[in-house]
């Protein structure tokens, strides 16, 4: 015979289906946002315990950085894509906590990351972020601080101008649309900081460059650089 508890959460579940956000199955932990075999499909990079990866490659020459990293592949059509669609036009800030979450304790047992003392979300334009609601990038810190256990700090870096969308722009085009658009609004909050700075898909690293040479105008800077996934040109 069923326990109360168990005929209420098969209830629950029937009208309210807790369902896999990669593939839509309802066999999945009642805490996970994936089920396993999502899970098992994520494309991990593993670049986080390596130097000199593809994406500290791409900052050569462009800025300094202690280390910097992304933790899956994004491929077109691809589960990647899937759930960060979900994060950034879905409202579903739950798989962008977990994604985060699974990075933060990556990050933590590369030791390549261990000394970066404060998470910095890459800011978005302030009518985007009222529009949609809240910064993905700032989920995305949410979750890796929680595996971390370092503060996000937001509100500091801030965009000063409206930028349009990069996917159809070219390396050239990418940066002179970004160029100038970031500020720094009290540089003594990371001052003398190991700071990292985090968006969710990086392609050339233009947005994050022009943010990164901004923060790294603050005295005693320490800059590292991470993505939730990579999309390679």
């Amino acid at each position: 015979m069923q326990s109360l508890k168990e005929i209420f959460s098969s209830t629950l579940h029937l009208f309210y289906p807790h369902t896999c956000t990669g593939c839509g199955s309802d066999i999945i932990e009642n805490d996970n946002q994936l089920c396993l075999h999502c899970i098992n499909e994520l494309p991990h990079t593993n670049f986080e315990s390596h130097a000199n990866n593809p994406i500290e490659k791409i900052f050569w020459g462009r800025m300094p950085l202690v280390a910097a990293h992304s933790e899956f592949y994004f491929s077109k059509g691809g589960l990647i894509q899937e759930l960060i669609h979900a994060l950034k036009y879905k409202n579903n800030t739950a798989i962008g906590f977990y994604l985060g979450e699974i990075m933060g304790n990556r990050l933590l047992a590369s030791g390549r990351f261990s000394n970066v003392e404060a998470l910095v979300p890459l800011p978005l334009f302030p009518d985007k972020e009222h529009k949609r609601g809240y910064n993905q990038a700032a989920v995305i810190c949410n979750g890796i601080a929680s595996a971390m256990n370092i503060p996000v700090i937001t509100g500091n870096i801030t965009r000063r101008r409206f930028t349009e969308t990069q996917t159809r722009k070219h390396r050239t085009e990418r940066w002179e649309n970004v160029e100038g658009s970031f500020m720094v609004r009290n540089p003594e909050a990371l001052a003398g900081k190991h700071a990292l700075l985090i968006d969710d898909v990086i392609t050339t690293g233009a947005t994050l460059e022009a943010c990164g040479s901004i923060m790294q105008k603050i005295p005693g800077v320490h800059l590292y650089i991470a993505s939730l996934a990579y999309a390679a040109k």
